[in-house]
């Protein structure tokens, strides 16, 4: 054996030993080595809310009868959120609460690494979920300034993940809404712990890894095959970039659609969803770690979205990478230039509230599960099983109530899918894909 390749298996042994006893040194380098942590964060928690609210309503809806008081007052019914919903996750590479043993000292200023848009449509049929790369070129608006007094100058352009630093999450509410066109109402922010907590939180997310994916920068280290990921090593899964795709953070953003996609159907599969445990937990740990909007800042509205969401097919919720491309020059070399035709295409379709619909690859971090049909069928039949199930337990429904369930609601057409372009890479939740691991010899 090579002493180079002898060297390799040494440094492997040892993240693995350090990591299998809960600690991982300190990747100590450039600012942008130590924005990798972030980068992960918060894809998490593109259902947080969903389940939050589906938490306390289930819990709810389930407890025992209540006594009368002599002063109670009816308490309104929460139905699903009214038309669409527009809703920004952003990461936040703040040092704030963290274990100074596992994690870099705080560089100072704060950036969003993570920026996820979260568009359900008006008729509560379909959900897109779009990720912005962190090094995307954008152009900042006039934003508040993060102290909150009087503004910040607009107009320069530059990296998307600088905004936060320039006026906090309403800065980058303002700069994503300016990118995209779209109006953004709701926006919540989470910080490193929060990823930790949401993955213990749903007892683990199970990924499916094609190649090794090996990382001295995150210390993950992964052999091909099946692995059920929580606490800090879901959390080093989602910032790899080094040990998946090409090393880029767009092959990054394809890796954390594996992960998510999974997390999706984990949470909406029978197992969790009839879990109170399981559902308290969640949203107890999601509204623990995250900084939310005033307009979020209600258990109604948090319901409320929850049951827009619950009901969206697998099929329906699609994740989809910002279309754009690494290069530029000078300042912005390396950077992720805007690929503004497919942006406009995608961006267009999400205003008309037109279903999105991918015809290109997942992206090359990540590659098609070969047993994906066999995982969908299993899927399905505990999907079946858990419907005869619950019908077998809900109350035979009365002749009155048979017979309006008989009669046809009025319908309304289903508006034509917006197919992107092939160079627009993505997903949908129902999609079982593995990440595209990346060795050590191939970086």
């Amino acid at each position: 054996m090579s002493e180079e390749k002898a060297s390799r298996q040494r440094r492997i042994r040892s993240a693995r030993a350090a990591i299998r006893h809960g600690r991982v040194a300190p990747v100590k380098g450039s600012r942008t080595v130590l924005g990798f942590i972030a980068a992960g964060l918060s894809v998490v928690l593109v259902a947080t809310l969903s389940i939050a609210g589906i938490a306390f309503w289930d819990i709810t809806r389930s407890a025992n009868a209540g006594v009368a008081l002599a002063n109670d007052q009816k308490i309104p019914d929460i139905g699903a959120i009214e038309g669409g919903v527009n809703f920004l996750l952003v990461g936040s590479d703040s040092r704030e609460g963290t274990d100074a043993n596992v994690f870099d000292a705080d560089p100072g200023s704060t950036l969003n690494d993570v920026n996820i848009l979260l568009h359900i449509s008006a008729d509560h049929t379909n959900a897109t979920v779009v990720s912005i790369p962190r090094d995307l070129v954008v152009r900042y608006p006039e934003c508040p300034d993060a102290d909150g007094d009087g503004y910040g100058g607009g107009g320069w352009t530059g990296p998307i993940n600088g905004s936060l630093n320039e006026g906090g999450l309403p800065c980058v509410v303002l700069t994503v809404e300016e990118l995209t066109g779209l109006s953004i109402p709701f926006a919540a922010m989470i910080q490193f712990n929060g990823v930790i907590e949401m993955a213990n939180a749903v007892g683990g997310v199970e990924v499916c890894v094609a190649e090794p994916i090996e990382d001295e920068y995150t210390q993950t280290f992964l052999d091909a095959g099946m692995h059920t990921l929580s606490g800090l090593q879901a959390l080093q899964f989602l910032r790899t970039r080094h040990g998946v795709g090409d090393g880029s953070d767009l092959g990054r953003i394809s890796n954390q659609q594996v992960f998510l996609s999974s997390l999706v159907r984990k949470l909406k599969s029978a197992q969790t969803l009839t879990n109170p445990v399981a559902l308290f937990g969640l949203a107890k740990a999601a509204i623990s770690n995250m900084t939310l909007s005033n307009s979020l800042n209600s258990l109604d509205t948090m319901v409320s979205i929850a049951m827009a969401l619950k009901d969206i097919p697998l099929e329906n919720i699609v994740f989809v990478q910002y279309p754009g491309s690494t290069g530029g020059a000078g300042v912005y070399a390396g950077k992720v230039q805007p690929n503004q035709a497919e942006a406009d295409a995608l961006f267009a379709a999400i205003l008309a509230d037109q279903p999105i619909g991918l015809s290109g690859t997942t992206g090359n971090g990540s590659v098609a599960d070969p047993e994906a049909e066999a995982k969908a069928a299993a899927a399905a039949e505990a999907a079946a099983k858990a419907a005869a199930k619950a019908a077998k337990a809900s109350p035979t429904p009365s002749a009155s109530s048979s017979s309006s369930a008989t009669a046809a609601p009025a319908t309304t057409p289903a508006p034509e899918v917006a197919v992107l372009p092939e160079t627009v890479n993505g997903q949908t939740a129902g999609q079982y894909t593995c990440s595209a691991g990346r060795t050590l010899n191939e970086q």
